[in-house]
C-alpha cells in the first residue's frame, strides 16, 4: 500500500512540475519580456517613477484584489511547511502574483523566484488538496515542497537548485523528511517544461573554467568572513524596514519608499550612467565583471542595491529575496578579488564565491547557495571554494536570516 502511494505521489509531483513550469515561464514573459525589457529601453525619466508606480499599484492590487493580503511570496511556502494541519490558503494567490508582476516589472529591487515559489507551492498544495486520498497523514505536504521545488528549477533553469533549496530553505540547520523523491521529480519535470518555452541558457554567463590554489581558498575563507557580516547587516535593515513599514498606511509606504528607489535611480545614473538599482539585477554582475571597473564604484553599488532592496520590502514590494542576495554576493566577491589579485584579469572566481557565501548565508542555505552557483553558471569548479566560504559566512550569521519563518530544526 505505501508503495502505491509512494509511486501515485511521484506521478502527482510530476504533474505538479509540469503545470508549474508553464506557469514560471508565462510569469516570467509577462514580468520580464512585456513590462521590464520595455522599462530599461526607456527615457531616464520614465525609470525615475516606474518604481513609485510599482509600488503603488502593488499596493492597491493586494488592498483591492487581495483583500489586505500581505506581499509575502516564498515565505509563505516556509510559513505553511511548519503549518503542519493547516493548508496554505490560495485565495490571495492572484493578487500575490499580479502584485510581483507590478513590483518587478516596473523596476522594484527583487527577484523572481519568491512569485515562483509561491506559485509552485500554490498549484501543488491545492492539487493535494483535491486528491488528498492518494497521501497519508504524514505526507500533508509532500505537492508543496513538490511545488515549490518546481518554482525555482523553473526560474533559475536549475533543477538541482529546486531540489535543494525547497528541502533546505524550511530550516536553518536541518532538511525536509520524506520529500526528495517527489521533490526531485517536480524538479525535473518543471524544468523540462520551462525550457521547452524559455530555453536552457545559463542565468549567469561567466568566462572560462578558473583554477584555484591555495591562495585562492584562504581568499574564499576571507570572502566568507565578510559576506557573513554583509548578509547579517542586510537581513537586518530588511526586518527593520518591514517592522518600520507596519505602522504606516500600505499606500503611504508605497510612496515613501517609491520616492527613495527614483532617487537611487538618480543616483545610479550619475554614479554609472544607467539605472543599475532596477530590477532584479541580473545586469548588475554583467557591469561589475568588466575589469576596468574601480572598486570604490563595485562598493558603491553594492551598498546602492541593498538600501533599493530594502526600500522596496519596507513599501509593500512582492518579490524574491535569493537574488539580491546572490547580486550582493558577486559585489562584494568582485571588490574583494582585488585584494587577491584577480580582478584585472576579469577572473568570475571571487564573484561566484561571494554569491554561495553571502546567498547561503542570507537565507541559511549554503547547500543550495554552492549548487546554486556551479548549476546556474555551468561551472563546478567553484564548488569546493564556495562550499568552505558558505560555511565561514554561516558561522556569522548567528539566528538571523531573510525569512522570519525558518526554524533551528525538526523537533
Amino acid at each position: 500500500m505505501r508503495a502505491r502511494l509512494r509511486l501515485d505521489a511521484l506521478a502527482l509531483a510530476a504533474v505538479t512540475g509540469c503545470v508549474t513550469g508553464a506557469a514560471v515561464a508565462l510569469f516570467e514573459w509577462v514580468t520580464r519580456e512585456l513590462l521590464f525589457h520595455r522599462l530599461a529601453r526607456a527615457s531616464e525619466g520614465v525609470q525615475l517613477v516606474a518604481p513609485v508606480a510599482a509600488l503603488l499599484v502593488a499596493a492597491l492590487i493586494l488592498r483591492w484584489i487581495g483583500g489586505g493580503a500581505s506581499p509575502a511570496t516564498a515565505d509563505e511556502y516556509i510559513h505553511n511547511f511548519h503549518q503542519h494541519d493547516v493548508p496554505l490558503d490560495a485565495r490571495p494567490a492572484p493578487a500575490r502574483v499580479l502584485a510581483s508582476i507590478a513590483t518587478l516589472g516596473l523596476g522594484g529591487a527583487m527577484g523572481y523566484e519568491g512569485p515562483s515559489i509561491y506559485i509552485g507551492a500554490t498549484l501543488g498544495a491545492r492539487l493535494q488538496a483535491r486528491l488528498g486520498r492518494f497521501f497519508a497523514a504524514s505526507d500533508a505536504k509532500v505537492l508543496l515542497v513538490a511545488g515549490a521545488a518546481a518554482g525555482v528549477a523553473a526560474i533559475f533553469k536549475a533543477p538541482a537548485t529546486g531540489l535543494v533549496f525547497a528541502l533546505e530553505v524550511p530550516y536553518q540547520e536541518d532538511f525536509a523528511r520524506r520529500m526528495l523523491l517527489p521533490a526531485g521529480m517536480a524538479a525535473a519535470t518543471s524544468y523540462i517544461t520551462f525550457a521547452a518555452f524559455r530555453g536552457t541558457e545559463p542565468l549567469l554567463a561567466v568566462r572560462g573554467t578558473p583554477r584555484f590554489d591555495f591562495h585562492d581558498l584562504a581568499g574564499a575563507v576571507v570572502l566568507g568572513v565578510l559576506c557573513g557580516v554583509g548578509a547579517r547587516v542586510f537581513t537586518t535593515g530588511l526586518a527593520l524596514s518591514k517592522r518600520t513599514a507596519a505602522n504606516f498606511h500600505p499606500l503611504v509606504r508605497a510612496l515613501v519608499a517609491g520616492v527613495g528607489l527614483a532617487g537611487l535611480v538618480a543616483l545610479s545614473y550619475g554614479a554609472f550612467g544607467s539605472g543599475l538599482t532596477l530590477g532584479a539585477g541580473y545586469d548588475n554582475v554583467t557591469w561589475a565583471l568588466d575589469p576596468r571597473r574601480a572598486v570604490g564604484l563595485v562598493l558603491l553599488l553594492f551598498v546602492m542595491r541593498g538600501v533599493a532592496t530594502v526600500l522596496t520590502v519596507g513599501g509593500g514590494g512582492a518579490g524574491g529575496l535569493f537574488i539580491p542576495l546572490v547580486i550582493e554576493g558577486a559585489l562584494l566577491g568582485r571588490a574583494v578579488s582585488g585584494l587577491f589579485n584577480s580582478a584585472a584579469s576579469g577572473s568570475t572566481f571571487f564573484p561566484l564565491i561571494g554569491v554561495a557565501a553571502f546567498l547561503g548565508a542570507g537565507y541559511r542555505v549554503p547547500l543550495a547557495a554552492v549548487v546554486f552557483t556551479a548549476e546556474a553558471t555551468g561551472r563546478a569548479a567553484f564548488i569546493v571554494p564556495g562550499i568552505i566560504a558558505a560555511i565561514v559566512a554561516q558561522l556569522f550569521m548567528g539566528t538571523a536570516s531573510a525569512s522570519q519563518y525558518q526554524v533551528p530544526g525538526r523537533f
